[in-house]
Formats: structure tokens, C-alpha cells, sequence
């Protein structure tokens, strides 16, 4: 395998780490504030504060290492992602700092206060929008070189149904994951009514991101045919997904293995994932960047790969001893022990 490809491999699965947990985090920041408008906090408060206080620091290392490699590893597409990318890029940024102030102020009375709330529901559902921008950019048709500069086409990005349906995937996918998580999560602490509310919303979610996928696909076809005609070559992972979905929505409908559940929900978003990154290859940037004329010399590029392995190699175990501390800990998970 070419060392470019290594590079964007393990950039890739930093960035499918950020995708699973930060869409747990974004989507129980939406439910916590939902419980508040329907009056059902009491329900789902304990256990979405008990996930995400031990949690929500090391959500954003899989971002950092993803972008810091990016850039290290294919310094063009700080070329032209940086000018395309700084508007939206920005405000998520903003939406970030504000979501971060809520944990900050967690513990001097921001969880009770409806302000904060809006903020923290509100912004669990913009971050991803936002960000999603990023893929949608990548097909190509929205920026072009004026004059010696990257400018984005704004217009062709707002109007484009290929790139609202690619938010519309984002927002959805987030609430999916998420509701999967919180009820297996629920269904370990034994509060079974927060498991029936949870189990839900994750029922309630699970065909919009079905929906949003084949939406994609239809729009992807129109915007961009030469990588909707490559995503053919790798159809067996998105039908293997699909399997996954359809395993994951059965245990849940019929109440069964919570945690085999969201395990198959974790790997219906990792054949999505891998397949389109796998057919979006050579392309980082359709018509402009591939992994081969933006990456980085040889030796760098070898020096990268070794400290990111390394890297990743220290963050699983970390996560891993997170867990067995907090998440599945049993007294933790039941609220008999405090941090």
C-alpha cells in the first residue's frame, strides 16, 4: 500500500472516532434540551449528565488529530480549504466555544438554566451541519480560482441539493447514534423509563437516516457522477450496511442486547463511512487536490504515519480505561458513585 495511502487511511479512522462520539455528544445535548420543551427532563437528565461528564473532554482529540494530520500529511488543502472553509469553519468554531461554556459553567447552575439549554441543544444540531460542509465542498463545483485566490461559491452551495441533503444526513445521523448509545446506555443503568424514552427516539430516527442516505445517493448521482458511478465498485459495504442498520433496529424494536445493538449501529456508519471515503479516492478535493499531488515529501510523511499510529495507540487505551472507570462502570452508570 503507497504511504499516501496509509496517511489518509489512518486520518480517516481519527475522523470516523470523531464521527461516533462526537454525534453521542451533539445528540444528547439536543435530547436534554427536547426533555426540558416536553417536560420530561426528570426522564433522561441522570443518565445523558452522568455520560457525558466524564466523557465530553476527549471528544474533540479525534478532531484535532484529524485536522492537524491533514494539513501535515497534504499541505495543499490547507490551500484551498482554508479561504472555502472559513465562514462555515468559523462559525463552528463559535458554536464549539459556546457548547464548551456550557460545560464550563455545568457545575454554577447552566444545566438549569433554559438559556444555556437552548444554546447547548441548539448547537449539538449546527456543529454538524456545519462541519458537514466540508464533504460537501470536496465533490467539487463549489469553489473556483479568481484572480490567484480560492473563492467559494456560496450561491451554488445554498442552492445545491446535494448539499442539503448532506445536512440533512448529518443532523439525522447525529440523533441516531446517539438515541442508540443513550439507550443502551439507559438499559446499563436499569432506569427503565428512561430505556423505553430513549429506545424511542431511536426508532423514531432510525429510518430519516435511512432516508437521508438514499437522498444522497440520488443527489450525488446529479452533482457529481464520476463518484456516485465509483461508489458502485464498493456497493457491497453500503449493502453490508444496510445489514447492520437492519440487525441494530431489530434488537432495539424487540428490546433485545442493547449493546450488540449500538455496536451494529457503529459498524453500519463504519462500512458508509470507509466505502465513501474508499470511492472518493484519489480525490480530496474534486477537480483541484488528490493524495498524491498535495501530500507532504517522503520522509515526512513516514514520520507522520509513526507518531499518528502512536498517537492512536495511546488514545484507544485511554478511552478504553475511561469506560471501564465511568461509562460501564455499574455503580457509576446506576448514579451510586459520584466522579
Amino acid at each position: 500500500m503507497d504511504v499516501q495511502l496509509i496517511g489518509i487511511t489512518v486520518l480517516w479512522v481519527f475522523l470516523y472516532g470523531y464521527l461516533v462520539t462526537a454525534s453521542i455528544d451533539f445528540g444528547a445535548g439536543f435530547f436534554a434540551y427536547y426533555g426540558k420543551l416536553t417536560k420530561k427532563e426528570h426522564i433522561t437528565s441522570k443518565i445523558i449528565s452522568r455520560y457525558l461528564s466524564p466523557v465530553w473532554e476527549v471528544t474533540n482529540v479525534f478532531f484535532v488529530f484529524f485536522f492537524v494530520g491533514l494539513v501535515g500529511f497534504f499541505p495543499d488543502t490547507a490551500y484551498y480549504y482554508g479561504t472555502a472553509l472559513l465562514v462555515p469553519g468559523s462559525i463552528a468554531i463559535i458554536l464549539l466555544a459556546i457548547r464548551g461554556s456550557f460545560y464550563a459553567f455545568a457545575n454554577y447552575g447552566a444545566r438549569k438554566s433554559h438559556f444555556y439549554s437552548f444554546l447547548y441543544g441548539v448547537t449539538g444540531l449546527l456543529i454538524p451541519a456545519s462541519l458537514s460542509t466540508a464533504l460537501t465542498i470536496s465533490e467539487g463545483g463549489f469553489i473556483e480560482e479568481q484572480g490567484g485566490e480560492i473563492v467559494l461559491l456560496t450561491q451554488n452551495l445554498f442552492t445545491s441539493f446535494y448539499s442539503w441533503s448532506v445536512v440533512f444526513l448529518a443532523l439525522v445521523s447525529v440523533l441516531f447514534i446517539s438515541a442508540s448509545f443513550l439507550t443502551f446506555y439507559a438499559s446499563r443503568a436499569e432506569d427503565q423509563p428512561a430505556l423505553e424514552l430513549l429506545r424511542k427516539y431511536a426508532l423514531f430516527w432510525s429510518f430519516p437516516t435511512i432516508a437521508a442516505s438514499l437522498l444522497v445517493f440520488i443527489s450525488l448521482q446529479q452533482h457529481n457522477p464520476e463518484h456516485f458511478y465509483k461508489t458502485l465498485d464498493y456497493a457491497w459495504m453500503f449493502i453490508g450496511s444496510l445489514f447492520c442498520f437492519l440487525i441494530a433496529i431489530y434488537l432495539i424494536f424487540y428490546g433485545k442486547r442493547y449493546g450488540v445493538a449500538f455496536i451494529f449501529v457503529m459498524l453500519q456508519f463504519f462500512f458508509a463511512f470507509f466505502g465513501y471515503g474508499a470511492s472518493h479516492l484519489p480525490w480530496i478535493l474534486y477537480d483541484h487536490v488528490t493524495i498524491y499531488s498535495a501530500y507532504t515529501n517522503e520522509t515526512m510523511g513516514i514520520a507522520l504515519i509513526v507518531a499518528f499510529m502512536a498517537g492512536l495507540s495511546l488514545l484507544i487505551p485511554s478511552l478504553v480505561l475511561l469506560m471501564r472507570l465511568f461509562l460501564f462502570d455499574a455503580e457509576y452508570v446506576k448514579g451510586e458513585r459520584k466522579e
